[in-house]
């Protein structure tokens, strides 16, 4: 599984903490920044992370600013790309099983490190169920396609 990952100035202290995870899982990787403490607009983080996503280069993308608003919502604006702001491990469970997101967002300053990694790990971990909710994500991907 290979996985990109980026923040705004809000995510990068939980950005590390989540690359460290990855490490750890020994994933692959790209980590799109960013490295600075100094306000960030989170859409330059967010959207070409999204696109590289859509396109199929990451299997999955995680995203993290002050509360995960906002990459969420530049994330889901991207064709293809179905991007869950979670900040407990029920939804990241169900966020997979359901609605087979490939964005993960999280907000740093929402949830601390311990739990943002035992959300990851679950994200990760879950497969996508398929069955009536494949149903529901092509729903999606109809739309999609008529807004294109």
């Amino acid at each position: 599984m290979k996985i990109a990952i980026a923040s705004d100035h809000g995510g990068t202290n939980l950005r590390a903490e989540i690359i460290g995870l990855l490490k750890e899982l020994t994933l692959s990787y790209e980590d799109f920044g960013c490295e600075c403490d100094s306000s960030v607009d989170y859409p330059d983080y967010a959207l070409p992370l999204a696109k590289r996503v859509a396109k199929g280069e990451f299997d999955r993308g995680i995203l993290i600013c002050g509360t995960g608003i906002g990459m969420s919502i530049a994330a889901n604006k991207v064709k293809g790309v179905r991007c869950a702001l979670v900040h407990d491990v029920f939804s990241a469970k169900a966020t997979r099983q359901h609605n087979d997101t490939n964005v993960l967002a999280m907000g740093e300053r929402v949830i601390g490190p311990g739990l943002a990694i035992e959300i990851v790990r679950t994200w990760l971990d879950e497969e996508f169920e398929g069955g009536r909710h494949a149903g529901r994500i092509g729903k999606i991907s109809a739309y999609e396609d008529q807004e294109a």
